[in-house]
């Protein structure tokens, strides 16, 4: 398994439009080929991670287009186009 980490910097003030926007995708971020899981984590200062875990890293990497477009839908909320980084994921423990 792979995970995809993204640490983003939404605009003050635009969690709650940017929260809307995420709910409308849910199904298109979930249907991403080989996805497990998504996380999406925000701090009061509007700072966040997204951690997506992804069945292998070839399959993250063939979804880079998707994801990009994923993220282009919320330009107008980030500070900065949001980068990226891969792990391999070494457990993924629930109880």
């Amino acid at each position: 398994m792979y995970a995809r980490v993204t640490p983003y910097q939404m605009k003050p003030g635009s969690r709650a439009a940017a929260t809307k926007k995420l709910e409308s995708l849910k199904e298109r971020i979930l249907g991403m080929e080989g996805m497990h899981s998504f996380t999406n984590v925000m701090n009061d200062e509007e700072a966040g991670y997204i951690v997506a875990l992804v069945e292998s890293r070839e399959l993250s990497e063939a979804n880079a287009e998707t994801v990009k477009g994923l993220w282009g839908e919320f330009a107008e909320y980030l500070v900065a186009p949001p980068k990226a980084q891969g792990y391999d994921v070494i457990v993924d423990w629930h109880k």
